[in-house]
């Protein structure tokens, strides 16, 4: 299939030069007003926060530590904004004010005490936009939602004076985002731009015209961003949720104030419930996907709270590009698509026909994920082939990647094209078809996968082939080396039976087999990059063959009885 709304790359130069004419035009007007913009008279709602907060966390910011992005940070009895930032992550989020909600849970007036010193501290350091990462959209975004949502923080006991410095702020805060929203990059950090937007326009006095201006903006990034299925353009599962926990917010801010809804916004949201358990595994996690990451199971429950269907997954997201085949505890969800936009692509992987397994609570066959934290270089090697549960050819990815100065490394070429047949009856069961075109130009070989789950979720059977893009059989003397690759979830455990055979044993004793006899089955190390704790070791299965002499493998994962240690 090809993806809907496909651009061209070169496409990419002419809209980036209309966005920086938008963006200069509107920070010229953004400057000419800052000397007659007066303050907001106050503060209307604290709207809620929906994320999970961990009160020990804010136990320790009152002693001048602070957690964030896998990394801590000692200030002592200095601003945290004086200190060398540990990692790019670890700044962004301290500027994004997000760990406020850790120091409200503590419920200690204290706490909030020194929330509010570290909140003067930034106003007093950032008195206006710059070049630094405070003042990144996003990240002035995210905080000006946090300062919104945790104000009763910030602002217990503090003298009037302060409580006029941080209105004077929040008020910098949205002429800037104002005159940054054309230029912000597609995706999350355009939709967050809007939804702080229009959160302002609820939080503070504001006008019938300027709320319906706000809600009318977030429409339109909805309509772009949220696709018919309710998946992300940006084709990451996790992208799902994150929005939802802040749009489900937002939503109720409208509610709760009798003003009238963005006429796209409860739609978007009930699109996006069946989507995001489209990818949860009946463990609770999220498939890792083109840039997904760990995700705790406090996040989905926060979220997943508020569905009301708690309906059955979808068994395909057509616009989002993805196939699940479940039966019983089974499940196999399977990427069949490539990048919808190259601009939205900065995250996506060259996963084409991977797949993740999970069977009851376990995941056995995953994906190495996304690093939640971690040098850039181990981001981009997430983003590979290789790094998924699909086929690579000569150590190539699938995709390939450019770096461009405003967008970061996004997704310029490879998979063009997906074809895809799906069929199901009481006797072979669910049995899919796709095939890609990512290697046609550098090998003219199609990548074909056929993955058949049978009734009852006992079996599933693989086959990998590799054809010439007219069909024919692959040269005999092409040299070329292929590799099907099957990461394991690290607390999954091996036990090898014979060059052919290896079982897959879970923490409870539940035992796959993975067979094939086309070619041997090898262990090979691995590094799973979305464990939540850091990236750690792991374990993967290579069938390797030769492209001209084999052209296809076969392969059959089978259920076996618990496998009990002797």
């Amino acid at each position: 299939m090809k993806a809907p709304g496909r651009r061209n790359v070169s496409g990419l130069y002419v809209r980036k030069g209309f966005r920086q004419f938008r963006q200069t035009v509107n920070g010229t007007l953004f400057r000419l007003t800052q000397t007659f913009r007066r303050a907001p008279e106050k503060l209307l709602v604290a709207p809620s926060d929906i994320r999970a907060s961990d009160a020990f966390l804010g136990e320790e910011i009152l002693n001048g530590r602070i957690t964030l992005a896998g990394r801590t940070l000692e200030f002592g009895d200095v601003s945290p904004f004086s200190v060398e930032m540990p990692s790019p992550e670890f700044e962004a989020r301290l500027h994004g004010f997000g760990w406020l909600r850790d120091v409200r849970a503590t419920r200690s007036e204290v706490h909030y005490q020194k929330a509010q010193d570290i909140a003067k501290d930034w106003i007093t350091a950032y008195r206006g936009p710059d070049e630094t990462m405070a003042w990144e959209p996003e990240v002035a975004a995210l905080r000006l939602t946090a300062w919104f949502s945790h104000s009763p923080v910030i602002l217990k006991g503090a003298p009037l004076g302060f409580y006029r410095r941080f209105l004077k702020s929040i008020g910098l805060h949205i002429e800037y985002l104002k005159a940054v929203a054309p230029g912000a990059r597609e995706g999350l950090e355009s939709m967050r731009v809007r939804i702080a937007l229009a959160m302002a326009t609820l939080a503070l006095p504001a006008s019938a015209a300027a709320i319906q201006r706000a809600g009318a903006a977030l429409d339109r990034e909805l309509d772009f961003q949220i696709l018919m299925d309710g998946g992300h353009v940006s084709r990451d599962p996790r992208a799902i949720l994150e929005l939802l926990m802040e749009l489900l917010p937002l939503k109720q801010t409208y509610v709760n104030l009798g003003v009238e809804v963005p006429s796209r916004l409860i739609p978007a949201i009930d699109r996006m419930f069946p989507a995001l358990r489209f990818f949860r595994h009946q463990g609770g996690e999220l498939a890792l996907f083109n840039g997904a990451t760990s995700t705790l199971a406090t996040e989905l429950v926060a979220v997943l709270r508020y569905d009301e269907t708690a309906g059955q997954p979808f068994k395909a997201m057509p616009y989002m590009q993805y196939q699940r085949l479940a039966s019983r505890d089974a499940v196999l969800i399977v990427d069949t698509g490539h990048p919808i936009t190259p601009e939205t692509s900065a995250k996506a992987h060259a996963g084409c026909l991977a797949f993740e397994f999970s069977s009851g609570k376990h995941r056995f066959i995953i994906n190495a994920g996304s690093p939640t934290n971690g040098p850039e270089e181990y981001r981009q090697l997430a983003r590979s082939t290789a790094a998924h549960s699909t086929v690579t050819i000569s150590d190539t990815s699938s995709a390939s990647f450019s770096r461009f100065a405003d967008l970061g490394m996004i997704v310029t070429g490879g998979v063009a094209q997906v074809g895809l047949e799906r069929t199901e009856d009481a006797v072979d069961g669910e049995v899919l078809v796709a095939r890609h075109d990512g290697y046609k130009d550098r090998f003219d070989l199609i990548h074909e996968r056929t993955l058949q789950m049978k009734p009852g979720g006992v079996a599933i059977r693989g086959r990998d082939r590799l054809m010439k893009s007219d069909l024919s059989e692959p040269d005999p003397n092409c040299g070329l080396l292929a590799v099907a690759r099957f990461h394991l979830h690290p607390a999954i455990q091996i036990k090898v039976v014979d060059d052919n055979e290896v079982l897959l044993i879970a923490p409870d004793a539940q035992t796959w087999s993975l067979t094939c006899f086309d070619a041997p089955v090898v262990i090979g190390e691995d590094v799973f990059f979305a464990d939540s704790s850091g990236i750690r070791a792991s374990q993967q299965i290579e069938i390797a063959f030769d492209a001209g002499t084999v052209a296809e493998i076969q392969w059959l994962l089978s259920q076996k009885s618990r496998f009990r240690a002797s």
